[in-house]
């Protein structure tokens, strides 16, 4: 019963650790009143967009993720 509970416990744990890492989000950015979906990102590439903004070949604009 120890051996079971453990490995429930550690499959659990895996889990939760393994989707905070790749949550993912429908993304946009404002353009002109406009606003211009440029789809789901996930994990890493969220972060880099919401910093950097998304550039097109108009300008760079402040992308907004899961909001």
């Amino acid at each position: 019963m120890k051996v079971i509970l453990m490995t429930f416990s550690f499959a659990l744990a895996f889990a939760f650790v393994s989707c905070k890492k790749n949550k993912c989000a429908d993304c946009h950015y404002d353009k002109d009143g406009a606003e211009i979906e440029i789809g789901e990102k996930c994990g890493d590439e969220i972060e880099e967009l919401e910093a950097n903004g998304y550039t097109d070949s108009t300008g760079t604009y402040v992308v907004h993720c899961g909001h």
